[in-house]
């Protein structure tokens, strides 16, 4: 497969993944939409990386880390944000976390991390299309 290709590949599947985010915040299914808004950062940041690296992405899904691999220029407040994005990985999927991550996922905490969500996939959107 060509570069472009899997780059659009994974920008294609984070589309889908997005609207799936979408459906879910709406039925309020709180914490399973974060948990799918941690999976499109993941696969906008493997499209990036493949951008940048010609290569295959590492086969991680911690979001720093990707970013990082990338040479992704980043703020501390992205870091930061990228880290907590990344929990929802964890806590939505396995049952040591999962009944306290529900309790957090409150509709406000919730509200907050759709629109970063959102943000960061506009922002590594612009970054692709360069």
């Amino acid at each position: 497969m060509e570069q472009k290709d899997m780059v659009n590949h994974w920008v294609k599947s984070a589309e889908q993944d997005y609207t799936a985010m979408e459906h879910l915040f709406e039925k309020k299914d709180y914490s399973w939409s974060l948990f799918v808004g941690h999976l499109v950062i993941e696969k906008l940041l493997k499209a990036y990386f493949i951008k940048v690296k010609n290569e295959q992405p590492p086969l991680i899904h911690n979001l720093l880390r990707i970013a990082e691999k990338a040479d992704l220029k980043l703020t501390e407040s992205q870091m930061d944000d990228l880290t907590v994005i990344t929990s929802f990985n964890i806590e939505a999927r396995y049952e040591d976390y999962k009944t306290e991550f529900y309790k957090k996922c409150t509709p406000n905490y919730s509200k907050k991390w759709f629109k970063k969500i959102n943000e960061y996939k506009l922002w590594l959107m612009q970054i692709l299309l360069k």
